[in-house]
Order: C-alpha cells, then sequence, then structure tokens
C-alpha cells in the first residue's frame, strides 16, 4: 500500500521541483509524474476495497492527537477521480500560451490540497487545507490579470474568508465540549453528550460553512462569479464545478454522519436541496452567457445531489455518490467544448452563436454526448444515478419533484443547444489532437457510466444495487416526454416570460452575500432549536 500523505505532498513537491528547475519537458514530466501517482491510487483503491479503510497518523502520534488521514470507499474513489481529472486537464492544456510554470505550480498544489481535503479526518487541518485552497483557486480566477477576473477572484477569496470563520468557531466549540478535533474520536463519544442541545450551535457553525463551500441555496452567488468569470481558463471552470465544489458536499456527507447519533437534519436539506435545484435551474434558463448557464446548472445538480443524500435511503445515498462522479465527468466535458467555442467565436453570448455542428462537429458531438449525461438520457452515466435517487424517495410527492428538477435540466440544456442550429460555409474546425484525447476519454465515460453503472457501483463502493427493467422503462419513457416539453416550451413559451431578463440582473453585492450568510446561520440555527425543542430532529 501506498502511505496516504502521498497524494498530498506530491503535487506539491512536483509543482515546487517544476517551478524551481524550468524545463521544455516539464510538461511531460509532469504527466509522467501524474499517471504514476494515479497507478499509486489504484493500489491504495484495491487494499481498501478489501480492507475497508486505509488509516495513518503523521508522525506516529497517538489517534485523536496527530494529523490523521483516513481512506475508504469513498474518499479513496475521490482521490482517484482528482487525480484522473486533473491529467486529463493537463492533456487538455498542454500547449496553452499562459500553461508556464507558475500556472502547474497552482494548479497542481490545487490537486494536492483536494486529495487533503478528501482524506482528512481532523477539523483543524479541514480549515487549513480549505483556507489555503481557496487561496490557490482565487489565484487560478485572476490568473490572467484582466478587471474582471481580479474582482471576481477577490469577491470569492473575501466570501470564502468570511464563510470559514464560521467553520472555524465551529471547530473552536467542538474541540470545547469533546476535547478532541478528530472525526472518529467525536463520533465515538458522541453519545456520551447528555444534552444534545449543545451540540446545536457548533453544528450551524460548521454546516453554514459547508453550506456556502457546497452553494447550497441561497448561498450561492458566488458560485457564478467563479466558476463562470470571464478570464478564467476553461480547465480552472471545469476543476472548479467538476471537483472543487464536491469538496463542500463531502463534508456535508462527513459532517451529517458525525452529528447522526444527536440529530437529524434530513428533513431540512431535503427541503433546501429541492430549492436549490430548482433555483439554479432558473437562474441557468434566464443567462445568456454560456459559462453562466453551466456554472448555475452546477447550483442545480448540487441541489439534487444534497436532496438524493437527504433522503436517508441505501439507493438515493448511493445514487448521490455516484451522481458527484458523473457530474464531474460530463460538466468537466461541457466547460471544455464551451472554452472552445468561446476561443472560435470571441462571444459567451448565446444569441450571437449558431453554426456550430457544422463548425466544429467534434466539439459539437462531446458536448451532445454530455448534454445526453447530464439530462439522464437512457444508457447514459446521469441516467443510473439519477434513477437510483428516485428509487429512494418514498413518497409521490418527492418522485414528481425529482421529475420537476430534471424537466428544469432539460429545458436549460434545450436552450443551450440552441447555438448548434444554424448553418456555416467557412473552414470547419477542429481542435488540437491533446484536446481531442481528453475531451473524447472524458466522453466516452459519459456513455460507459451508463451502460455499466450497476457494475461500476459494485466495483467502486462494493454495494450492489439492484435496477430493475420496468423501472428504468418509465424513467426512460418519462425522458423521451420531457424532452418533447422542453423543446415545445422553449419555441412557444420561452422568449415570452420576461421575468428571465429581471432574473438575469440579479447581482449580489458583497455585503449582500455576507448578509445572507449571517441569514442562513441564523435560519438553522432557530430551526433546529424550535425542532429540538418539540422532540423533531432528535435521534
Amino acid at each position: 500500500m501506498i502511505p496516504l500523505y502521498v497524494f498530498i505532498l506530491s503535487p506539491i513537491m512536483i509543482a515546487t521541483i517544476s517551478y524551481i528547475f524550468k524545463t521544455k519537458y516539464n510538461n511531460i514530466i509532469i504527466l509522467i509524474c501524474q499517471l504514476i501517482l494515479f497507478s499509486c491510487s489504484i493500489i491504495d483503491f484495491i487494499f481498501v476495497k478489501y480492507n475497508s479503510k486505509l488509516s495513518c497518523v503523521i508522525g506516529n502520534y497517538k489517534k485523536g492527537i496527530g494529523i490523521a488521514l483516513e481512506a475508504d470507499t469513498i474518499s479513496i474513489v475521490f482521490v482517484m477521480l482528482v487525480i484522473f481529472l486533473f491529467t486529463c486537464m493537463l492533456i487538455y492544456n498542454f500547449n496553452k500560451h499562459y500553461m508556464n510554470n507558475l500556472f502547474l505550480f497552482l494548479f497542481l498544489i490545487l490537486q494536492g490540497l483536494i486529495n487533503g481535503i478528501f482524506l482528512s479526518m481532523d477539523l483543524f487541518n479541514l480549515y487549513v487545507l480549505i483556507e489555503v485552497s481557496t487561496l490557490v483557486v482565487s489565484i487560478l480566477i485572476m490568473f490572467k490579470k484582466d478587471s474582471s477576473s481580479i474582482y471576481d477572484g477577490m469577491i470569492y477569496l473575501f466570501i470564502n474568508i468570511v464563510a470559514m470563520t464560521f467553520f472555524l468557531l465551529g471547530t473552536g466549540y467542538m474541540y470545547k465540549i469533546f476535547g478532541y478535533l478528530d472525526f472518529t474520536t467525536i463520533y465515538d463519544n458522541m453519545h456520551k453528550v447528555k444534552d444534545t442541545k449543545s451540540l446545536i450551535l457548533p453544528y450551524s457553525l460548521l454546516i453554514t460553512a459547508v453550506s456556502l463551500k457546497s452553494a447550497i441555496m441561497p448561498l450561492f452567488s458566488w458560485l457564478p462569479r467563479a466558476h463562470g468569470s470571464h478570464s478564467s481558463p476553461s480547465i480552472v471552470s471545469a476543476i472548479l464545478s467538476g471537483l472543487y465544489v464536491k469538496c463542500g458536499v463531502y463534508l456535508f456527507i462527513r459532517f451529517q454522519n458525525l452529528f447522526s447519533p444527536a440529530f437529524d437534519t434530513n428533513t431540512i436539506f431535503l427541503i433546501m436541496g429541492f430549492l436549490t435545484a430548482v433555483i439554479g435551474f432558473i437562474f441557468a434558463l434566464s443567462q445568456v452567457d454560456i459559462k453562466l448557464i453551466l456554472s448555475y446548472h452546477t447550483i442545480s445538480q448540487i441541489g439534487l445531489i444534497i436532496f438524493g443524500l437527504s433522503l436517508n435511503d441505501i439507493y438515493s445515498h448511493w445514487g448521490s455518490i455516484y451522481h458527484i462522479i458523473n457530474h464531474a465527468i460530463f460538466k468537466s466535458v461541457l466547460f471544455l467544448t464551451a472554452g472552445i467555442i468561446i476561443e472560435e467565436y470571441e462571444t459567451r453570448d448565446i444569441r450571437q452563436i449558431r453554426g456550430v455542428y457544422k463548425r466544429m462537429p467534434f466539439v459539437s458531438i462531446y458536448t451532445f454526448i454530455a448534454i445526453l449525461g447530464i439530462t439522464g438520457a437512457p444508457f447514459f452515466n446521469g441516467s443510473i444515478s439519477k434513477y437510483l435517487i428516485q428509487k429512494g424517495s418514498y413518497s409521490g410527492i418527492l418522485d414528481y419533484g425529482l421529475i420537476f428538477i430534471n424537466l428544469g435540466t432539460i429545458l436549460s440544456f434545450v436552450k443551450y443547444l440552441s447555438m448548434f442550429k444554424g448553418t456555416y460555409t467557412g473552414k470547419k474546425y477542429s481542435p488540437p489532437i491533446n484536446q481531442k484525447i481528453a475531451i473524447s476519454l472524458l466522453g466516452t465515460l459519459c456513455f460507459l457510466g451508463g451502460i455499466f453503472g450497476i457494475r461500476l457501483i459494485k466495483l467502486l463502493f462494493n454495494i450492489s444495487l439492484l435496477i430493475t427493467f420496468d423501472g428504468y422503462l418509465i424513467k426512460s419513457i418519462l425522458y423521451i416526454f420531457s424532452i418533447i416539453l422542453g423543446i415545445l416550451f422553449y419555441k412557444f413559451i420561452y422568449n415570452k416570460i420576461k421575468i428571465f431578463n429581471h432574473i438575469r440582473e440579479i447581482n449580489l453585492s458583497f455585503n449582500q452575500i455576507c448578509l445572507t450568510i449571517t441569514v442562513y446561520f441564523s435560519a438553522i440555527l432557530i430551526t433546529m432549536m424550535t425542532l429540538h425543542r418539540i422532540g423533531l430532529i432528535s435521534i
């Protein structure tokens, strides 16, 4: 087995060495190192698969005191996903002019920090990793140094600093109560807390920060600025939407499990997840900037994942975990192809982009494959994860809610597909071979993740789930009807709804976002105090 700290330190060491010793072979050397690191992650994945967990405490300190790292079936798969996607992004960007040693230095450091977030079992270490990664992401957003990207990067940085202040306060309260910061030790001692009311404040502080990192409604205003920043490189947008926002979702899973012996807040986040999904696709429908359409749609998909995780069912839980992986893949394809379209057309306005299919057939085909994945088309990866989430719903109302969310997804991507229509008589554009390799690899996984979805879940997570022919057939028929409804809506109704123009103009300032954070924290705290008093969230 490979020590877990290798996945954190190796990218940072490689980044530092490549920055100091500048050679024309740096890109090739880094790719080789990435492939070696991915092989190491597979070795640890095999170990975890047959031994359930892999743990280490740096410095050989006693567990609960030293810096603890742990890989379980979820975190090791996420580490593999991180390394794989970063490798694809490096291949895609192989010959870009801004792909200099400084960019590679920051990009690889971010990879190590994300791996650290997935592996860390200590609250304070998580705080440090998230803070440093926030700084690195901010610099990457501002990398091209134009005024709009600098503004977006600074807003992102300051908002996340505010949110992580809540996280730090929550960490302090947890240490005061338990005397430890280690997740496992806290969980083992959770049942010893006689008055669970004392845990409501630290939980509210921690979950407020996690909700902002996850972009849960209403704490999502920062995300379009960061992921859809005008000058942000496409691979940065792809990593932020495909991977980095999932760090917040991963922490949501961990904290919900950590506090599960004390109280159950699934109903609260079931509602919040649904609202986030709906608000996300409404804002996506309102946009004309193709990067903002994709960014707001990330919010909607996060809402769907939170909704599934909060259903408290094994099918919906693992369906949501699988959807995290699926979303990382097809959203990466969408951002990469969007970047090519923007470069070729020199605009991000979907109203001014036409004839993409005639002009860029390769890009169009893989964009369409990714859209089939994200909308849940039969035999594509999104259909499996969405089927499992829906199978875990325990009432007809929840089923209708999930159908409505997917209808919203389809509506927004029917609009997105409008730029592929139209004629083009000029020379066709074909991306460089390195971009084709990265996009085709990810696009192929959108299909394979559907055909072999259940087998992949069994392979990755040791969980046996069943998809019935009748259930999948009904979902496929619903998908076809939703496509027809989406086309009719866009053709005959969409342009008549003037409120979309007003929604498009909504853009919260720094002060307003800070206010929403405060209101959200207060609402969570008051709601939990009230529900605890009447015994609705106590275990």
